[in-house]
């Protein structure tokens, strides 16, 4: 199974569904169940569903409702770079947060083997 790793408060709100976008500066092909991972730990699982974009922050900052980043986080964070906003449905809050063995250098995405709940 994958896991991405996310930032907090970001990777909370994700597995609580308080944030339905997850906002990148590239597109994934990517669909299906993963894992979230924040600090090392998985907090839970979520399914990407879709990628929409890309976007300018201008054109993102409308939608703050569903990826809860501010103008000024969007802006910063693009570098001047279109972003894409990876939909996301059906969270699942794990009831304990779970260790992640990483590869060192792992930013994105983490290849998980032998997961279990």
């Amino acid at each position: 199974m994958r896991g991405l790793i996310v930032k907090e408060p970001y990777a909370s709100w994700i597995v609580e569904g308080k944030k339905v976008w997850e906002i990148r500066k590239s597109n994934t092909k990517i669909r299906g169940e993963i894992i979230v991972i924040s600090n090392k730990q998985a907090l839970g699982k979520v399914e990407i569903v879709d990628v929409l974009g890309p976007f300018t922050p201008e054109e993102l900052a409308k939608h703050e409702d569903k990826h809860l980043a501010n103008y000024e986080f969007l802006k910063k964070y693009s570098k001047g770079k279109k972003l894409y906003a990876w939909v996301l449905k059906n969270p699942t809050k794990f009831k304990k947060p779970k260790k992640v063995i990483m590869s060192n250098g792992a930013q994105i995405w983490v290849n998980i083997r032998g997961f279990r709940e």
